[in-house]
């Protein structure tokens, strides 16, 4: 019998260190271990291990060629789509760690995205009807209503299409803001709202934590 993975964790920051996503997705898988002493987790970074720029491409191709005519690129891209699917499927649970990048959403989670629904499994499906999400998201500056840029994050709604509406999932969304004052000095002025939110985007992963890992959250 095949090990039976209980987290699958997704990180899509260009950074190891000091990324604002990681610190919230940290957080929630710590507080999952702490539920789930000795569980599996499986990960996957592809901000630093992107995924091949020209595989959605073979994998579509592929979709309408037959099998006996694939190329070994075509071939390559298929399998790859459908170990991306498998690591989905095998998770009791799934975390999510991808920040906001130029307004949008980054470049390797899209790229993911598009290989994932090459895979029959999750094309028009809501393949993971139910299955429990934790998106950690992070903005640089602040998006929210009445703020001078509201309307400019194009990835948030977005990932809560993807994820809850196209794929089903019971998604839980862990969002901070003004991730860049102390290194924006421009920001410098929204220090103490800042640091507000940032103590608020922990306790939620916290919570979220405890919530993915099946333990009351307390109230």
């Amino acid at each position: 019998m095949g090990v039976v993975v209980t987290l699958f964790r997704l990180d899509a920051s260009i950074r190891t260190h000091g990324s604002a996503s990681r610190e919230i997705a940290d957080i929630v898988e710590a507080e999952w271990l702490a539920a789930r002493s000795g569980d599996l987790i499986e990960r996957r970074h592809i901000g630093v291990e992107p995924l091949p720029a020209t595989a959605w491409a073979a994998a579509v191709t592929a979709g309408m060629t037959a099998p006996e005519e694939h190329t070994a690129e075509q071939r390559e891209a298929v399998a790859l789509a459908a170990t991306l699917v498998d690591e989905l499927l095998a998770a009791e649970a799934i975390l999510f760690a991808v920040p906001l990048y130029n307004y949008g959403v980054s470049q390797h989670f899209k790229a993911y995205v598009d290989l994932v629904s090459t895979d029959q499994r999750a094309f028009g499906k809501p393949f993971l009807a139910g299955k429990r999400v934790v998106l950690a998201t992070v903005r640089g500056g602040a998006y929210g209503g009445g703020t001078p840029r509201e309307g400019w994050d194009h990835a948030t709604p977005y990932l809560r299409r993807i994820i809850a509406d196209c794929w089903g999932a019971d998604l839980t969304v862990v969002e901070r803001e003004f991730t860049l004052v102390g290194v924006n000095p421009a920001l410098d002025s929204f220090t103490d709202q800042a640091a507000q939110m940032h103590a608020e985007a922990l306790q939620a992963a916290r919570e979220a934590g405890r919530a993915l890992g099946g333990l009351p959250v307390p109230v």
